[in-house]
C-alpha cells in the first residue's frame, strides 16, 4: 500500500491509550446463528482485508505482515442482556487496536434480545475514512457491497491552500459547552439511538432539509433537553460539530479522503422548527462554498503536510481541537439494498468514529432502510448521563415529526 498520506499519519500520530483513533460499526443480525460456524466464515472471508501493518514513525508506511492470520482477529463473545452487550460495545471501542498487527478486528457477539446477533468491526482511521470502511467491511457481507456513488476529488492550489489555513485560523473561538469537554479518562460509555426514516421524511416534506439536516437539528434539540437537565444554561449556545465530508472516488485508493464542514448547532434556540432551518441555512452555506473552502477544511491541510511534521505537532493539536469544535458528527450512509450475512438480514447498523482530544461526545450517524441509526460514544466520567442524551435525542425528534403533521 505504500506510505501513508499526511492525513493518514495524522491520524496515527494523535494515537494514544486515552484516545484511540479507530473507527467502528456494530452490526446487528435478526436471527438464528451458530456462532463456531459464523467465525469460521467471517474468518475467511476476513482474508481480503488489508494484511499490512504500520512500519516506522516518523515516515510511517504499510508493510506486509508476514505472519497474518486473519482468524486470530475474529473474536466471540456471548452476553446475557442489551446492557450487558453496550457495556461490551463501550470497553471494545475504548481498546486501541494492536498496531503490529493489520489494524483491524471483527467481533461476533451472541445472545442479544430479539433472536438477534452482531458483529461489530473496527479498523485504525490511518487505514480507511468512513467511506473506506464501508467498502472494506462489506466484504465480510454475503456478496460484498455495492459500490458507493461516484464523486469527484476537488484538485488544490498553493493561493487555496492559504485560504484554507486562514478560515481554519479564524474560526478558532472559546469552547461554548464545557459540559462536552473530556475528563481526559480512557473509560467509554455508548448508547444506540433508532429513529424512524419515514418520520424524518415526513418532517423533510414539511420543512425542507435533507436527512442529515434533521439529524443534526433533532441532535441539537436533544443536546439542549440534556444540558438543561444538568443545569446547563443554554440560551444562545451554540455548540460546533465538525461534520466530515466524503471526497472518495469510485474505485478510489484507500487511506482517508477527506475534507469537512462546520456547522454550528443552535442548541440555544427553543423552538424546533427554527433549529431545523438553522441547521439548513448553515448546511447551505457550507455546500455553496463547497469542500474545498471554510474552516472545515482542516483534513485537506493536513493531508498537505508530511507524516514528519504530524508527528512533532499530535500534542498541539490535540490541545487546538475544541478550540476549533466541540464534537464530530459524521455520516455514513449505506447502499438502501438488503444485506445480509450467512443469509441472517442486517437489521440495525450503527457506526462509530473516533472521540477525539479533549471531546466529550462523538456522533456518528448511518441512514439504512428504513431507520436512522446514531452511534453516541462518549468520555465515561464526563458523560455518566449518556442514557438521558439519547432518550432526548429520541423525543427531540419526536416533538418535530408532531410539528410536521
Amino acid at each position: 500500500m505504500g506510505r501513508l498520506s499526511g492525513l493518514d499519519a495524522a491520524f496515527l500520530s494523535l494515537e494514544t491509550r486515552e484516545r484511540p483513533m479507530h473507527l467502528g460499526a456494530v452490526a446487528v443480525f435478526q436471527g438464528p446463528v451458530a456462532p463456531d460456524r459464523l467465525r469460521a466464515l467471517l474468518a475467511e472471508r476476513a482474508a481480503r482485508l488489508p494484511a499490512s501493518r504500520v512500519a516506522g514513525s516518523w515516515f510511517p508506511s504499510w508493510w506486509p505482515a508476514s505472519d497474518f492470520d486473519p482468524a486470530a482477529h475474529v473474536r466471540g463473545y456471548a452476553v446475557s442482556d442489551q446492557r450487558t452487550f453496550e457495556a461490551y460495545v463501550a470497553g471494545w471501542l475504548a481498546t486501541p487496536l494492536d498496531l503490529a498487527r493489520p489494524p483491524w478486528d471483527v467481533h461476533v457477539v451472541t445472545g442479544l434480545p430479539d433472536d438477534r446477533f452482531a458483529v461489530l468491526v473496527k479498523l485504525h482511521h490511518s487505514l480507511a475514512d468512513g467511506a473506506g470502511a464501508v467498502a472494506l467491511a462489506g466484504a465480510l457481507l454475503d456478496g460484498g457491497m455495492p459500490p458507493s456513488r461516484e464523486t469527484t476529488p476537488p484538485s488544490y492550489g498553493l493561493g487555496e491552500t492559504a485560504a484554507m489555513a486562514g478560515a481554519v485560523a479564524r474560526a478558532v473561538r472559546r469552547p461554548p459547552a464545557p459540559a462536552m469537554l473530556a475528563s481526559g479518562g480512557s473509560a467509554r460509555r455508548v448508547a444506540f439511538v433508532r429513529l424512524d426514516l419515514a418520520d424524518v421524511r415526513q418532517i423533510r416534506r414539511q420543512h425542507g432539509g435533507t436527512t442529515n439536516d434533521v439529524a443534526l437539528a433533532v441532535l441539537a434539540g436533544g443536546l439542549r433537553s440534556w444540558l438543561r437537565s444538568r443545569d446547563v444554561e443554554v440560551d444562545g449556545l451554540t455548540p460546533r460539530a465538525l461534520i466530515p465530508v466524503n471526497t472518495r472516488a469510485r474505485g478510489g485508493a484507500g487511506g482517508n479522503q477527506l475534507s469537512g464542514y462546520l456547522c454550528d448547532l443552535p442548541v440555544g434556540l427553543a423552538d424546533p422548527v427554527e433549529r431545523l432551518r438553522a441547521v439548513r441555512l448553515a448546511m447551505d452555506a457550507n455546500k455553496a462554498g463547497g469542500p474545498s473552502s471554510g474552516a472545515g477544511t482542516i483534513a485537506i491541510l493536513a493531508n498537505r503536510l508530511p507524516s514528519a511534521v504530524h508527528r512533532l505537532c499530535a500534542g498541539p493539536v490535540a490541545i487546538a481541537a475544541p478550540l476549533l469544535f466541540d464534537t464530530v458528527v459524521t455520516n455514513v450512509p449505506l447502499p438502501n439494498v438488503p444485506l445480509t450475512i450467512d443469509g441472517a438480514p442486517l437489521a440495525e447498523i450503527y457506526p462509530f468514529g473516533p472521540l477525539g482530544p479533549g471531546h466529550a461526545l462523538g456522533v456518528a450517524i448511518s441512514p439504512y432502510r428504513d431507520a436512522v441509526h446514531i452511534g453516541l460514544q462518549t468520555d465515561r466520567d464526563a458523560v455518566p448521563d449518556i442514557d438521558v442524551l439519547a432518550s432526548a435525542i429520541g423525543k427531540s425528534c419526536a416533538t418535530l415529526h408532531e410539528l410536521a403533521d
